[in-house]
């Protein structure tokens, strides 16, 4: 049994981003994670400017951008008739005038190390989470197994950051009302050549959609199929899946044989959910524990990193100094972050309905978009602004505790 200030359940870009800023505040911070690295394949990592940001707030922005990385400058759509640019991010203001794709490993794995040089900071791998510990109707930390057995964690305060299926959200009672969503998603990577097209593209047909997003040495696929639609597209076979990839992108035809069967293909069950309420005493769930997001635009991982850093922003002061955390400041957290989330999650659905659905049903042909939809009045500004930063950009004002001198 070990006592901690907090307890955070989920080392994504949300628990992750938060047991940083907390130990940077010399908050006694204990980050769980189930697995024992952070190697999964088609995990989002798309960094955009909010999250840049942070990172350049925190020091970390140096560091960042000697990753493995690629920018991207201009959000494009093809469709039958050609490429449309939907977003020109140069036009942004500040520094980070650009998405930059980073394998997420890569980027919790920094975070988690940045973390690691304050002594007030733990990371526990392979640690499942099985259950919550309550105290006269608070929630008082977690419970765990691994290799080594059973073990407590008991904590001021317990956040939950463990994804869309968050173990700690299911022991603490709270359920995500959901909005629905008309895809999901089959992710598989196939080789690039140099004559390829050198950017990263949204294919849009009727009846077919495809993200192709270019990794340099090869280009990870994103093909959209209609909700619960993998068993019928398994049924058809691989050969069914080549054709129709190579149909959308025809400069790949003869790649596609590179796809020997569905072993080489996963599977994201696409949601769009949020809670109701983010928290209980003693417990605040963030990022996809508090609210899953459709893949449409890319955010999810800047959604996570700005909760992490609206609830550090509130909280940090007050765990350093001791103090017990009421119920009400947690609920400030939620009120912070909701209205970001609900108005990008509606947003999402309106690009669900009014074009993901029909033109997976074959309803629609895309066609007739503008040659340069970034560059209209109002639309153009409006849409590098929301990708770029969201609704509401969170900065980091979070206390920093001095750093111990080495010896």
């Amino acid at each position: 049994m070990t006592e901690n200030t907090c307890v955070i359940a989920g080392a994504g870009p949300a628990g992750a981003t938060l047991a940083l800023l907390l130990a940077r505040a010399g908050v006694k911070v204990t980050l769980l994670e189930k697995h024992g690295d952070f190697l999964r394949d088609f995990r989002g990592d798309t960094i955009h400017p909010s999250t840049l940001r942070i990172l350049d707030e925190l020091g970390l922005a140096e560091e960042f951008h000697r990753l493995p990385h690629r920018k991207e400058h201009r959000l494009v759509v093809m469709t039958d008739d050609g490429l449309t640019p939907v977003a020109d991010l140069t036009r942004l203001p500040g520094r980070y005038r650009y998405i930059a794709f980073v394998p997420q490993w890569d980027f919790l794995n920094l975070v988690t190390e940045a973390a690691g040089r304050y002594p007030s900071f733990r990371l526990v791998m392979n640690a499942e989470v099985t259950g919550v510990i309550r105290e006269g109707g608070a929630v008082r930390g977690i419970r765990y197994r691994d290799a080594g057995g059973e073990h407590e964690l008991r904590a001021t305060l317990t956040v939950a950051a463990d994804g869309r299926t968050s173990a700690v959200r299911r022991a603490a009672g709270l359920v995500p009302k959901e909005f629905g969503a008309p895809m999901d998603v089959v992710w598989f990577r196939l080789p690039r050549e140099t004559s390829d097209l050198d950017q990263t593209f949204l294919r849009l047909s009727s009846g077919r959609i495809m993200v192709a997003i270019d990794r340099g040495s090869y280009w990870q696929l994103a093909y959209v199929i209609p909700k619960g639609g993998f068993d019928a597209l398994r049924a058809e076979g691989i050969k069914a899946l080549r054709e129709q990839v190579a149909g959308l992108l025809p400069f790949l035809a003869g790649r596609v044989g590179l796809l020997d069967g569905f072993d080489d293909v996963s599977v994201l069950s696409v949601r769009v959910n949020r809670l109701l309420r983010w928290h209980r005493p003693g417990l605040l769930a963030i990022g996809d524990a508090a609210h899953a997001m459709s893949p449409i635009f890319g955010v999810g991982i800047n959604l996570a990193v700005q909760d992490a850093v609206a609830a550090a922003n509130l909280l940090a002061g007050p765990l350093a100094a001791g103090a017990d955390i009421p119920e009400s400041l947690l609920a400030r957290v939620q009120r912070r972050r909701v209205p970001p989330t609900a108005v990008t999650q509606l947003a999402q659905r309106a690009v669900q309905a009014a074009l993901i659905g029909p033109a997976l049903s074959g309803r629609v042909r895309p066609a007739g978009l503008p040659r340069d939809v970034s560059r209209l009045p109002v639309v153009g500004a409006l849409g590098r602004r929301f990708i770029g930063y969201g609704v509401l950009p969170e900065h980091v004002r979070s206390p920093e505790a001095p750093r111990p001198r080495p010896d």
